[in-house]
């Protein structure tokens, strides 16, 4: 039994500082733009209106880009979950040729961005892309066929994180359920549905809520697939209006709404409260050994997704070497150069993109490293009333969409005290108001923007859960009487800490640290909106803009999609070395 501390005043004193710091840069970003939708004035943000968010549902536009954006949250996650249940399945209750590599290779999709993997389905998928050249055919799917394209890139992206999700609730499955229900004479099948699936609902919830505000709210695939008509795309053209038109910030709102609705919705039909189970598993379920063709069928179901998963990958690899026209009208390209790479190594605007985002990405993980072992350890080691709000509050970021977060942040840096004056009595008298604390210190329009701060900020903040759910399992498994000894010797409480529990959890905290540095590398919505120069591109941002370019700007693009790669492969198999199955519960809300 863990046993927890009592509260001291140092706990509350530490649960403020965090509490405030979570209000600050988490609550308030989402209230500005909530208010901004109903602002009567969007240029002070001051009455309230409803006329906004009814403009936002007359406009024929503003409605086809909802329902486009929902359609394509419900086929990704529903193919994702075709695509990820048998796949667990097969991983948790059967043995089978080549399963540990082929396990490992799920997780290859996670190492790529969706909306880079879209320039190597562009190259195989086009009118004149490899796959038509082999079949001899002429699909139009970046024309007619781009809102399927966007949810396969999607779904072969996103289904690993159902993956996870799904085979750790399997593993926490009692295997004498299935043994008492084959006793019954329950068949396969039946038991699956009738004691497995409701047993895992939480799981797969957790997982399909993810991916499905994920895909909702996903800003870079539709804009790389020339799919214009989808919420988050919308709202991104809108910028451009943010100070004086009051639409992007009412459309916002309305994703918002429908992502809070979705969920709830989700959680009520889907989620509910889980078939009881009098423990966790009391030991391991035992592998049902696959032989003959049933081996080698489950061997080929993970060998077919992987291939399909790795098609996007391997599109931006080839892109990334093929000599400019090489790739078209061919199954592979005709000539290849290593120029573009040298030319990604050697741009000033690649070289600056990286240096951004590896500065950005870094200050981000420290941030969050100092920050989610002091919300760990209040949530783990002490009885400190407001655990539960605090808990909360760190998990917000995973249900709440990033766009919405990096549109707040816009309209944190046009508000007091960080933008406009704050007006307190007639709009024209300027000694009724009251100017801007911080001048200049977060800023993203005008002619001097400062996004660093924000984007180390907007970093943190999104990946927190990350390094908080790892660092909560390392002290859930460190004996609390260690940190005791240690102050009965004569140590202060921080120092036993750092000097006791700290070097315990190690690598919980390294895992942690890796998937937030290597996320926000490759963070996207917040990279596209507020990184308006391109002295302050991140690597997303510069990835974007070279896809823009005419000529080597796709191979460009491509080339440093595979830098990124190679980085995301690195962390993600080091995380998965170091969190085991419990890696999947980093991605879960």
């Amino acid at each position: 039994m863990l046993e927890r501390q009592r509260p001291h005043f140092w706990h509350y004193f530490l649960l403020a500082i965090i509490l405030a710091l979570l209000g600050w840069f988490l609550l308030v970003p989402i209230l500005l733009t909530v208010r901004g939708g109903f602002a009567a004035d969007p240029a002070t943000g001051q009455g309230f209106t409803l006329d906004h968010l009814f403009l936002v549902f007359r406009d024929p536009l503003n409605r086809t880009g909802l329902m486009t954006s929902g359609l394509i949250a419900c086929c990704t996650t529903i193919l994702c979950i075709l695509i990820a249940l048998p796949l667990a399945v097969l991983n948790a209750g059967y043995s089978f040729p080549g399963k540990k590599i082929l396990n490992a290779a799920a997780l290859v999709p996670l190492i790529l961005p969706p909306f880079v993997g879209a320039i190597g389905l562009r190259a195989i998928l086009g009118r004149q892309g490899a796959i038509n050249t082999l079949l001899g055919t002429d699909w139009d799917v970046l024309g007619q066929g781009r809102f399927w394209g966007v949810v396969i890139a999607e779904a072969l992206h996103l289904y690993p994180i159902i993956y996870l999700n799904a085979t750790a609730a399997l593993a926490n499955l009692d295997p004498a359920l299935k043994e008492s229900a084959e006793n019954l004479g329950a068949g396969p099948v039946r038991r699956f549905f009738r004691i497995t699936l409701p047993l895992i609902r939480p799981g797969l919830f957790a997982g399909g809520t993810i991916v499905f505000i994920w895909s909702f709210t996903e800003l870079g695939t539709p804009l790389m697939f020339d799919l214009y008509t989808v919420t988050p795309v919308q709202i991104f053209f809108g910028l451009k209006e943010v100070e004086n038109s009051a639409e992007p910030y009412a459309l916002t709102v309305v994703l918002l709404a429908c992502s809070i609705a979705l969920y709830t919705v989700g959680r009520i039909l889907f989620g509910g409260r889980a078939h009881a189970m009098y423990s966790k598993a009391a030991r391991a379920a035992s592998e049902t050994r696959l032989t003959g063709p049933a081996a080698y069928a489950a061997s080929a179901a993970f060998f077919t997704v992987g291939f399909l998963a790795v098609l996007p990958h391997l599109g931006v690899v080839l892109t990334s070497i093929a000599a400019p026209g090489a790739w078209y009208g061919s199954i592979l390209p005709d000539a290849l150069t290593a120029e573009h790479f040298r030319y990604a190594l050697s741009d000033p605007a690649a070289t600056s993109s990286i240096r951004n985002s590896l500065i950005l990405s870094a200050a981000a993980m420290t941030l969050d490293i100092g920050v989610g072992l002091v919300i760990a350890y209040l949530l783990v080691r002490t009885t400190v009333r407001g655990r539960a709000v605090l808990d909360a509050l760190c998990m917000l970021p995973l249900a709440v969409p990033g766009l919405v977060m990096a549109f707040g942040y816009v309209a944190m840096t046009l508000a007091w005290p960080f933008g406009r004056a704050l007006t307190l009595g007639d709009p024209a008298d300027p000694a009724l108001s009251i100017p801007p604390l911080f001048p200049g210190v977060l800023e993203v329009f005008g002619a001097n923007p400062n996004p660093f701060p924000l984007l180390v900020i907007a970093y943190a903040v999104r990946r927190l859960p990350y390094i908080v759910r790892a660092t909560v399992a390392g002290l859930e498994q460190t004996s609390g009487e260690l940190e005791e000894a240690a102050v009965n010797l004569g140590a202060s409480r921080p120092m036993a800490v750092l000097k006791v529990i700290v070097p315990l959890i190690m690598a919980n905290l390294i895992a942690g640290g890796l998937l937030v540095f290597s996320f926000s590398m490759l963070e996207v919505s917040d990279s596209l909106i507020l990184a308006q120069k391109t002295d302050h591109y991140p690597i997303t941002k510069q990835i974007f803009a070279f896809s823009e370019m005419l000529g080597v700007g796709q191979h460009v693009a491509s080339a440093m999609g595979v830098w990124g790669m190679a980085l995301l492969t690195t962390t993600l198999v080091g995380a998965s070395l170091l969190l085991g199955k419990k890696l999947g519960s980093i991605f879960r809300v």
